[in-house]
């Protein structure tokens, strides 16, 4: 849940890696630093805080150098404060870490290394392995690969590192496992960061690191091997990626930017697979497995966060649509359970960034029990497209904004094209119902549209219950998922506590939170379940709740009877959470900027959670 960006070549590489560190703030924002080879030995430079404040520190200094690495913190061992900052030295300064992942085993191998008389500065797992690597250059007189490479052999956990020595000031040592690696190749010079983001300026040639691999890169070029010391050929992959991908272009917010993508992204995600004309879906990702998906007896959706809530949007799909028993359960949860998967079992992960960690974990315990394991995640070459058996890319693009907005709508739209797909293959809706719900889905993206023409409604409602203190969330069937992801975009956003639940629910307990200081939102459209919503909204009225309401435009009953009503455009129940989502991601958005938060960057998250 960090981010690590390292330059080797022509240019001085204090800017690279400060622009690096910006793109890559989303997977961590509470320490920022780097090291480089300087004149006398290795420089390090870290500081607590955003990455802009260590860029102010050094800005004035005189660095300069053409091999460093850098780091961008998101805390898991030791409070954010400049000793825990990355990058971490080993006690002689001659061995410099970054570090994304967790070792688990530090504590073992610390105190080995206390015992052999070596000192520790900071609270990290980090600065372990950097003692451990200098030590097994002292012991074994070992070049930097080969340090590196054994002391991986020690350590248990999950990684992407990058080494600097002094005695190999033109070599620079990065390795991974289970946490993502990326290698750009330019003209005499080599990038490596966490994903992308920080390459494309410079290259679109890139090689993705495989699990248990390591890279040793110097001004000789680069050489690939796995931890047992073989090596294989660089497989050089092109970026689908563009510059303008990964900027503002004219939004105060990133969020807010990829808010307004989502009727860009959903067509995206539809194109060349929709073909609503001749009543058709063609999903390529999923070819070999397609005829065990069709025969799968239940279908299991794991997933954590907001991929969780797409799992549970799904699940009502799979049954209704395709009458086949589903479910959705917490990657996090699932693989401490002893759950039953049984050989042929369809497993379908979700995940935006493909680096989950739990979700990984879980994909291996499926696999391990003979479950066929489909992938639906966002990033091009990331470990769940490779771990899993087939997939599907949801090709939303770079989303830069923690909280996610428009890999969900994309996540929702892969999941409906497999619920069509599947429900055509087993013939469980007529040839007209099906039809029309292509048809129908194809609209999507312009529905998203007028919902967007409703933003400044929306935040007129915002600054009505900008300074609320709590919210309740509520609806029925698949709109009950909604507002689950309502409440934990409003809860990342805003810090405003938000719980959400299904409408039916409230009477065996919210309810009794029901006053005139927290409201309710409920989504309530004309989907077989708009009575019992309507009599549920009534029942907070009658105890003095303040309402706000989520309905179809033009619905007069609904918006007398609220407090605030938010009209989005009909559209077949089935591929309404797609529209009604993008009102309350408005509404959470305004909330938070209302109250004054970095939207872009809410405190204690990070985009890529893998650590477990």
């Amino acid at each position: 849940m960090c981010g690590i960006v390292a330059y080797i070549g022509q240019r001085d590489v204090v800017p690279v890696i400060m622009k690096g560190l910006h793109r890559l703030e989303y997977r961590g924002y509470d320490s920022a630093g780097l090291a480089i080879h300087g004149p006398s030995g290795l420089e390090v430079y870290k500081r607590r805080g955003k990455v802009s404040e260590l860029e102010d520190w050094v800005q004035d200094k005189n660095i300069s150098s053409h091999i460093g690495i850098g780091h961008t913190r998101w805390a898991t061992h030791g409070e954010p404060n400049d000793v825990n900052a990355h990058p971490h030295l080993s006690p002689d300064g001659k061995i410099a870490v970054v570090h994304n992942g967790i070792i688990e085993n530090y504590e073992s191998l610390r105190r080995h290394l206390l015992a052999k008389g070596y000192t520790f500065r900071s609270e990290t797992d980090t600065e372990v392995l950097a003692v451990l690597i200098a030590d097994f250059q002292k012991e074994h007189g070992f070049d930097l690969e080969r340090a590196v490479r054994m002391a991986l052999h020690r350590v248990v956990g999950a990684y992407l590192v990058a080494v600097l020595s002094t005695d190999e000031p033109n070599t620079l040592v990065v390795a991974r496992k289970g946490s993502p690696g990326v290698i750009g190749i330019g003209d005499d010079e080599f990038l490596v960061a966490s994903d992308a983001t920080p390459i494309i300026e410079y290259t679109k040639r890139v090689v993705y690191l495989n699990e248990d691999e390591l890279a040793v890169i110097s001004d000789k070029g680069l050489t690939l091997k796995n931890l047992k010391n073989e090596q294989r050929s660089p497989e050089i992959e092109q970026l689908d990626l563009e510059l303008t991908a990964i900027e503002k272009e004219g939004y105060p917010h990133f969020m807010l930017k990829e808010i307004y993508e989502q009727p860009k992204t959903v067509r995206d995600c539809l194109r060349g697979r929709l073909r609503a004309n001749e009543a058709t879906i063609k999903l390529g990702g999923i070819r070999e497995y397609a005829e065990h998906l069709n025969r799968a007896e239940r279908v299991v959706f794991l997933a954590c966060g907001t991929s969780w809530h797409a799992g549970i949007v799904a699940s009502y799909l799979f049954e209704d649509l395709c009458h086949i028993p589903a479910t959705s359960d917490y990657a996090s949860e699932f693989r401490y359970r002893n759950p039953v998967i049984r050989e042929g079992d369809v497993v379908l992960v979700i995940s935006q960034s493909g680096e989950t960690a739990d979700t990984l974990k879980a994909i291996d315990m499926v696999k391990e029990r003979g479950g066929i394991v489909l992938g639906i995640c966002n990033v091009v070459g990331s470990s769940i497209s490779r771990e899993t058996h087939e997939g599907v890319y949801t090709h939303s693009g770079p989303e830069i904004g923690v909280a996610s907005t428009k890999a969900f709508t994309g996540q929702l739209a892969v999941l409906t094209l497999i619920a069509l797909k599947l429900a055509s293959e087993r013939s469980t809706l007529s040839a007209m119902r099906l039809n029309q719900l292509l048809r129908d889905l194809d609209q999507v993206p312009q529905k998203i549209e007028e919902v967007l023409t409703q933003n400044d409604h929306i935040k007129a409602i915002a600054e009505q219950y900008a300074k609320v203190k709590n919210m309740l969330f509520m609806g029925r069937g698949a709109q009950f998922p909604i507002a689950l992801e309502g409440a934990l975009k409003l809860k990342e956003i805003s810090y405003i506590h938000a719980e959400g639940y299904p409408s039916g629910e409230m009477k065996h307990g919210p309810i009794a939170l029901v006053e005139e200081a927290t409201p309710s939102l409920f989504l309530c459209f004309k989907d077989g379940n708009y009575e019992k919503v309507f009599s549920n909204i009534q029942e907070v009225k009658a105890r003095k709740g303040k309402v706000i309401v989520i309905g179809e435009q033009g619905d007069a009953e609904l918006e007398e009877i609220s407090d605030a009503f938010i009209g989005v455009p009909a559209i077949d129940p089935v591929l309404m959470p797609m529209v009604s989502v993008v009102a309350l991601q408005l509404f959470a958005y305004h909330m938070g900027v209302l109250n004054g938060r970095n939207v872009d960057q809410p405190r204690n998250l990070a985009k890529s959670v893998t650590v477990e």
